[in-house]
């Protein structure tokens, strides 16, 4: 009995000591320093571009439902030294300065659409690689409408990049580094795959999808030194995504939980809140279900089908299950579900798609 209380004094001692050290500001200013120290440390993000592989990484999972840590669709495609951005979803520039990527690396937007949850960040991410050193102005690329969009977010930003450009000097920050190109595609009347632009030995192309009543509405392969992946977009299930994504390694898809959005419509409805009801009653006419989704990787034959846009953003892991009913026995292997952070890797050396996160 003494031997315990002696120890408890002895712990209630040490823990005492070790809160007055946390209290002295010496001790304090280095806990701080490494922690900044950590945060202006980039190496590791810098190394997703050494050019050993094609790599994406997941900058937004989620849909326009709230979700704690999930934000709107975003996807990077890392490929050549540069990351190219499919969609810049609300809270998916915070995903990537999270993850420490250095925003001069920056090598253009793409537009699936326009609708609020793809666009709502593209004046963040043009000011924040603008800021971090991008060597001239940002090319976005989008289907018609993209013009539109762009000289929007031009006018909202003028006042803030003058301020930024009068405060740091235009040495830092010239103010024709900061504007963006809106590029527009041009999509053939029968929806076939196009091609969109070359930088280097990447090479992108551009499809139709069906979003109806939304419309242009797009999806994208990229194509980089043996190595290939496609994003769907926002898309009602489409045949001629088998075509764009013939022998592509990865097919990234949007997915939306067709039983799981009934209920919420009912339960909307027995809940006495008829308008999200009928949102909710309308929206499975112009999205893919996860098992959807799985019969066109499979007639594609892609080796990994990787979900992404996920209405409704499952919370855990018993919330995924039911998000996922059906799809095992449509295609047994060769399924990820996107989270934020999650990072596909395809080697240039060859070999199947490698399914991981990046959390530096």
């Amino acid at each position: 009995m003494r031997f315990i209380k002696w120890s408890l004094g002895l712990i209630a001692l040490l823990a005492l000591s070790s809160y007055s050290l946390l209290m002295l500001p010496a001790v304090q200013d280095r806990l701080i320093d490494k922690v900044i120290r950590k945060n202006v440390d980039n190496s590791a993000a810098q190394a997703l571009f050494n050019d050993d592989a094609m790599r994406l990484l997941v900058c937004g999972s989620g849909s326009p439902l709230p979700h704690k840590t999930r934000a709107r669709p975003c996807l990077a495609v890392i490929a050549g030294g540069k990351f190219y951005v499919v969609d810049t979803g609300p809270g998916s520039w915070n995903q990537l300065a999270l993850r420490r990527i250095p925003g001069e690396r920056i090598g253009a937007i793409l537009y699936t659409h326009f609708h609020s949850d793809h666009i709502g960040e593209l004046g963040e991410f043009n000011m924040q690689t603008w800021v971090a050193g991008r060597p001239a102005p940002l090319p976005v690329y989008g289907p018609a409408g993209v013009e539109r969009l762009v000289a929007g977010y031009r006018e909202a930003y003028a006042l803030d990049n003058g301020y930024r450009t009068a405060h740091h000097g235009a040495a830092l920050l010239p103010p024709e580094r900061g504007e963006m190109l809106a590029q527009r595609l041009e999509l053939p009347a029968d929806g076939h795959r196009v091609p969109a632009f070359e930088d280097g030995e990447l090479k992108v192309s551009v499809f139709a999808v069906h979003h109806e009543p939304i419309e242009p509405a797009v999806g994208y392969r990229f194509d980089y030194k043996g190595r290939s992946l496609v994003i769907s977009g926002d898309t009602r299930r489409d045949e001629r995504m088998i075509a764009a994504a013939q022998g592509a390694d990865v097919l990234a898809h949007e997915a939306q939980s067709q039983h799981l959005v009934a209920r919420m419509q009912a339960l909307a409805a027995e809940g006495g809140r008829p308008r999200i009801a009928k949102i909710f009653g309308d929206i499975p006419s112009y999205h893919t279900s996860p098992v959807e989704a799985a019969e066109l990787a499979n007639a594609a034959q892609v080796p990994l089908l990787l979900l992404y846009h996920l209405t409704p953003s499952p919370p855990n892991r018993i919330a995924e299950r039911v998000f996922m009913r059906g799809v095992k026995e449509m295609r047994p292997r060769g399924v990820a579900v996107a989270d934020d952070g999650t990072l596909i890797t395809l080697p240039l050396a060859g070999g199947a798609p490698k399914v991981g996160r990046f959390d530096p």
